[in-house]
């Protein structure tokens, strides 16, 4: 049996974001199953998808209608939107008619999000008749205007308003809106919207206003409403749909549904007959440079090429700096791109001029001799053997990709630049779609469902993430834990049944971190705009605008060249000259020994423990070690057992070899080892006669794996090393090596243009190190773990951490003297604007020669800028400590102070103040005797200090709870916490330490639920680790488990963990480990200690005890013997002791003799 044509033409996918469970792609196979000619997309709001739409569909063969269920104010755009007062929204269905009509939809949708964004991106009548040229509308939903009024019992305004429509768009391009849904509101309209059109002659068009794309969909339809809403699914009123029809679909059932207006179903072809919209791709829309000068593009783009070979390459004898200069200007003048180089160089040059940091280059732009020349990168490319094909390649035409890394503190300077020089309608960021990933799905459907999150949260992290990431369906097939879960837990495999349809939607908008635009002409005549916060950006993602021949651009906010300049400041502060970072000396000695020790915490991208191992195995004592340091760690290169080819090649350990003498030069850096892409494409012309070009399309087919477009590549491989000479069993050797270790190549342009940073940081670390890391840590200072961490490293280096001080400190960490000054900044509890308050009024008090104290500074200082939690944080923190007060003693006065301090503020705003001059109020003022106030007998003992730290710090400064028992404790620990990521995952490790942040929950299901669990920090001086200790152990030692005590764990390492956690096994007290442990104490004795033994027996008879003392003595033949040091010589074992003996003979001296 036949079926009428039928399009869709109401249609909601994912991109109506929480509000539609449609893939696009989805829906084009259902219109090509179905033999639908034709599908629109109506979005509310946007056109997020239409371009997507526009390809699938064309790609399928059938027409795609754009189009958008705009919001319309129901009085002006520009007011608020509130029901309450009137202006709420309606909605109204467009549908671009031909490019015209398209355009104007662009318009249309940008104009709701940057002038009648509140809530919901709205426009209103006025500015939807300026632009309704070109587009078909249809009357709407049961949320549309027209609806409404019918609903209101207003017909005669319903009609008024459908004239309306029909005067705007033309009587041949509006139509009344029909839908049956069972719901007896739109019984109602449709009654109205018939009678409408017999009286007005209106046609009628009938549409489904799909959300989801079959019937049983509705649910998980019904989840993303609850996941918008915020509401649980269980709620009595909560927003739903009341009904489950809002599906694709058939044609068939749509001519049922309609059987008894069959024209209305019918009508929906002239739509789509009058729809011819045609999207333009692959022509370029760049903006053309205008020089400030009288010079023409092509001139200045000439001019700054020769000046930059003067400068750089001023003896060039053999030409091939002049050689390579030519050719790629050649390129870049065909490919049109002049005004893209200048655009760039512009930008790098008005950046630096401006004080913004520009990295060296990032990407294959480091191939580019123009770019060099230009000072877009700071990498010889001749020098390193980079290839400017691999950046662009004349035979395959696409946009050039300079990608800038940029200072992150000035990455908004450049952004403001850019609009100022092209115009801010020209120039946007770009959209990315935040996305409901596997763990996140189930997080969200876990609280539609009310389902306890600590449960679904242990869960979620078994759903494999990060390089092993698989979708939620793979991990619930494949995982065995996830297998069992669902047969032991009807809930749970409920849980992942709704979660897996939602899962990969568009959830939410953001910007692209990086990614800018920039166009010839307003970017609204190319591309929607929408609203994120305070960004403007596209509708359309970065890959999308490219096809569409938009310039895009990555402003990258790099952290590192902060830090870089934050060093450089620093150093200049301590008196110093700051080095040229652009002409560092090549081989300084202690920036290799640093690296060869894998000292590299803060070194650009140096800083993992996996990299700090490779380092220490490879020693790198060049600048190309270091480009290949950087290609080698990365997954392909470390399973394939690359890396370790090129260690021990690179030692000597290994010989290297060359197949084909054409080889050697290429390979040589990398001791025959294939590492970079560049290797493979100068192999391939080299060896194989590939142009440059070609070899650059072997690279990208490489990536792509094809083995009929290998297959290809290897018989012209070989048949060009036969004709060059080469055997061919040789050139198939060659070859199998390069597909082998040539796909786990990486881009050397980038990796050198990332090792000159790399380098950059170590020099800097090696060579200037309290500036380094106060630059560090002024850039971590939000993470209190990572401050703890560059503090340790400063401490390793017998580098002083001064303590936060009222009288020095500033907001950021800074050199002073020999140490490094605490940063208020780093203190939970201030605020930059409370830290800039203080420190001016702090300059104030000086200059009058007044002293800082609390008192002062309270008088002084605007209370509304810095108020009580800002002072108890400084406090606590020991900002207050010069004063010579304990901080509990400050603390105790700090209401005092406030009270004078408001009253002197107040006093100042009254004028009062000038009658007593300008001495600040204080103690003296308030009526109390001189002196600051402070009573010292409210001080905080030592255990009350650190934690009063520890709470406004994120770790112990001044000391450490655990300081005085600390050699006790390490006898008494296996392992120190900062060494257990070096400890392979199963072990079973003994550890002392301290309890904090414990914290209880009940298991849920299984055998154990209803019982008790929990989990805690355990911290010795040196580190952390998380602790699980489940119900079993937890109740035989719950009092043992509290927050604050001393504690021996014997826990074994979790096996595959993200960072380093222990499950724990036995938990004793130190008294309790003493006794399992100690079978007596070990004394290391070494030759050199002979003038020390009468000292030792007196210091251990001083200890007597009961357990077994051992010596154990190293002979001159460099042997160890372990003997007793007398059948009745024991010993008490104690921190006191352990350090006693310490002091005598040296750390690590004296360790137990274990049961």
């Amino acid at each position: 049996m036949s079926h009428p044509d039928f399009a869709h033409l109401h249609v909601h996918s994912e991109y109506s974001l929480l509000d539609g469970a449609n893939r696009i792609g989805s829906l084009v196979d259902a219109c090509v199953k179905d033999g639908q000619r034709a599908l629109a997309l109506t979005d509310h709001g946007n056109m997020f998808g239409a371009i997507e739409l526009y390809q699938s569909a064309k790609k399928a063969g059938i027409t795609p209608v754009v189009g958008c269920e705009v919001y319309i104010a129901r009085r002006s755009r520009f007011e608020p939107h509130s029901k309450a007062k009137g202006n709420g929204y309606h909605h109204l269905t467009l549908l671009a008619r031909d490019d015209e009509g398209y355009r104007n939809l662009i318009k249309l949708a940008s104009i709701a999000y940057l002038e009648g964004l509140h809530f919901r991106p709205r426009i209103d009548r006025e500015v939807l008749a300026k632009h309704a040229k070109g587009i078909n509308c249809l009357s709407g939903c049961l949320a549309s205007e027209l609806s409404q009024l019918a609903l209101s019992g207003k017909e005669k305004e319903a009609e008024e308003l459908a004239l309306t429509w029909r005067d705007i768009f033309g009587p041949e391009h509006f139509w009344l809106e029909l839908q049956r849904n069972g719901l007896d509101l739109q019984s109602r309209v449709n009654e109205t919207l018939v009678r409408l059109n017999q009286r007005t002659g209106i046609p009628l068009v009938a549409t489904n206003d799909i959300h989801y794309l079959r019937q049983e969909d509705c649910q998980a339809q019904d989840i993303l409403l609850c996941i918008n809403t915020g509401a649980k699914k269980s709620d009595v009123k909560r927003f739903r749909f009341e009904t489950d029809t809002l599906f694709f679909k058939t044609r068939a059932e749509m001519a049922d549904m309609f059987r008894d207006l069959p024209d209305a179903v019918k009508r929906t072809m002239d739509v789509v007959e009058q729809t011819n919209v045609n999207v333009e791709f692959g022509k370029y829309h760049l903006p053309v440079f205008k020089p400030d000068s009288s010079e023409t593009a092509d001139e200045l783009f000439a001019r700054l090429l020769e000046e930059g070979l003067a400068r750089l390459y001023p003896n060039d004898p053999d030409g091939k700096a002049r050689a390579r200069v030519d050719y790629e200007r050649k390129v870049i003048a065909e490919l049109g791109f002049v005004s893209y180089f200048l655009i760039v160089w512009d930008l790098i040059r008005w950046s630096r001029a401006n004080g913004v940091p520009v990295g060296p280059g990032r990407g294959s732009a480091a191939g580019s001799i123009v770019a060099y020349l230009l000072g877009i990168t700071k990498v010889d490319p001749l020098r390193y053997d980079l290839l400017f094909e691999r950046f662009l390649n004349s035979a395959r035409v696409s946009m050039p990709d300079i990608d800038i890394d940029f200072c992150k503190d000035g990455r908004e300077k450049v952004l403001d630049y850019t609009r100022r020089r092209y115009g801010a309608e020209n120039v946007a960021q770009i959209v990315t779609f935040g996305t409901m990933a596997s763990r996140t799905v189930v997080r969200d459907v876990a609280r539609v469902l009310d389902m306890p999150l600590k449960d679904v949260d242990k869960i979620a992290k078994k759903i494999p993430a990060g390089p092993n990431a698989m979708s939620l369906a793979e991990a619930l097939e494949k995982d065995p834990d996830l297998v069992a879960i669902q047969k032991e837990r009807p809930d749970l495999a409920e849980l992942f049944r709704l979660s897996v349809p939602l899962e990969g939607l568009a959830r939410h908008i953001s910007t692209h971190a990086a990614g800018v635009v920039i166009a010839d002409r307003p970017i609204v005549e190319y591309v929607p705009l929408a609203k994120n916060g305070d960004d403007v950006t596209t509708q359309w993602p970065m890959t999308q605008l490219e096809e569409l021949g938009l310039l895009k651009m990555d402003y990258l906010g790099l952290r590192t060249l902060t830090i870089l300049e934050k060093t450089l400041r620093n150093i200049e502060k301590q008196g110093g000259t700051p080095p040229d970072l652009d002409h560092l000396p090549e081989k300084d000695p202690r920036t290799y020994q640093l690296l060869m020790a894998g000292d590299t915490l803060g070194v650009f991208q140096l800083e993992s423990d996996g990299m700090k191992k490779l380092l220490a195995r490879l020693k790198p004592d060049c600048f190309e070690d270091l480009i290949a340091v950087l290609a080698l760690y990365r997954p392909g290169p470390l399973e394939s057992g690359m890396v370790e080819m090129f260690t021990r090649r690179k030692h000597g350990q290994e010989p290297i070899a060359y197949p084909h003498k054409s080889m050697e030069p290429i390979l040589r850096d990398t001791y025959g080892c294939i590492v970079y892409q560049e290797q493979v494409m100068l192999i391939s012309n080299a060896l194989g006669g590939f142009s440059l070009n070609e070899a650059d399309n072997l690279r990208k087919a490489m990536g792509k794996k094809k083995p009929e477009i290998m297959a290809k590549f290897a018989d012209q491989f070989v048949a060009g090393a036969v004709r060059n000479g080469c055997a061919e069993g040789t050139a198939r050797e060659v070859w199998d090596n390069i597909v082998k270790f040539g796909g786990y190549g990486f881009n050397k342009s980038h990796s050198t243009a990332y090792a000159l940073v790399t380098y950059q940081t170590a020099f800097l670390k090696a060579n200037f190190r309290s500036a380094f890391l106060a630059a560090n840590l002024s850039c971590e200072m939000g993470d209190h773990d990572k401050v703890k961490e560059f503090v340790d490293d400063a401490r390793k280096a017998s580098i002083p951490i001064l303590a936060p001080d009222i009288a020095r400190s500033r907001w950021e960490f800074e050199p002073e003297g020999a140490g490094l000054r605490f940063g208020f900044g780093a203190i939970k509890g201030t605020g930059e604007r409370a830290i800039d308050a203080i420190v001016a009024t702090r300059a104030k008090l000086l200059k009058k020669g007044a002293e800082l104290t609390l008192h002062a500074l309270s008088a002084e200082v605007d209370p509304s800028e810095v108020g009580r939690l800002n002072w108890e944080a400084l406090i606590k923190a020991g900002a207050f400590a010069g004063s010579g007060h304990n901080r509990g003693a400050v603390l105790a006065a700090l209401d005092a102070a406030l009270t004078d301090g408001a009253r002197a503020a107040a006093d100042r705003k009254s004028g009062q103040s000038s009658l007593f001059g300008d001495a600040p109020a204080g103690p003296v003022a308030s009526g109390k005797s001189a002196g600051d106030g402070i009573d010292d007998a409210r001080a905080y003992s030592r255990a009350d200090t650190l934690q009063a730290e520890f709470e406004t710090l994120g770790f112990y400064l001044s000391g450490h709870p655990l300081e005085e028992r600390a050699g006790l404790l390490s006898l008494l620990s296996t392992v120190r916490l900062n060494e257990l990521g070096e400890v392979s995952g199963g072990t079973e490790v003994t550890i002392a330490g301290l309890i904090l942040s414990k914290s209880e929950n009940v298991v849920k299901s299984g055998k154990l639920a209803g019982k008790k669990m929990c989990r805690f920090r355990l911290e010795d001086m040196r580190g952390s680790v998380g602790v699980t200790c489940f119900p079993r152990t937890y109740e035989e030692n719950k009092l043992k488990i509290e927050d604050g005590n001393v504690v021996v764990v014997r826990a074994k390492l979790e096996e595959d963990a993200e960072e380093p956690a222990l499950l724990l096994d036995e938990i004793f007290t130190v008294e309790e480990a003493i006794q399992r442990f100690a079978g007596g104490v070990v004394i290391q004795i070494t030759p050199q200690d002979a003038g020390l033994l009468g000292d030792l027996r007196t210091t251990v008879e001083r200890f007597k005890g009961p357990r077994p003392l051992y010596l154990a003595v190293e002979g001159a033949d460099g042997r160890t013997r372990r003997v007793r040091a007398g059948n009745h010589l024991g010993v008490a074992i104690s921190s006191d002791f352990a350090r006693e003996i310490e002091g005598l003979l040296g750390k690590g001296r004296v360790r137990l003799a274990r049961v």
